[in-house]
């Protein structure tokens, strides 16, 4: 897996490339944790690039969900493929977490 990060003012956007799995979500999770301490308010997760996505990429997104909706910031999902849509859909995710088809539609929202 590759994460390119990048910012524009408050936002962080992490672009997601290949597979977030157990072997790569520490990394996932260690890099969103030091955007919010180096002043991230918003995180924006581009996902047109990833492959799959596990269950313990999951529960990376559900911690970063916890831990924005704790502060005043937002986290968005965008730029999914049909099948990693359809695994937010089937778990649930795509109740409580904003999933939008493009990052200017991401941007917008923010």
């Amino acid at each position: 897996m590759e994460i390119l990060e990048s910012r524009q003012n408050d936002i962080c956007i992490f672009s997601i490339h290949g597979r977030l799995d157990s072997n790569t979500s520490a990394e996932l999770d260690k890099r969103i944790l030091l955007s919010l301490d180096n002043g991230a308010k918003h995180i924006i997760m581009e996902c047109k690039q990833m492959d799959y996505i596990t269950s313990a990429g999951l529960r990376i997104v559900v911690k970063t969900a916890k831990k924005m909706k704790s502060g005043s910031g937002q986290f968005i999902l965008c730029a999914m493929a049909d099948y990693v849509r359809e695994i937010f859909e089937i778990a649930g995710f795509d109740r409580f977490l904003p999933i939008v088809p493009t990052l200017e539609d991401a941007l917008k929202k923010i």
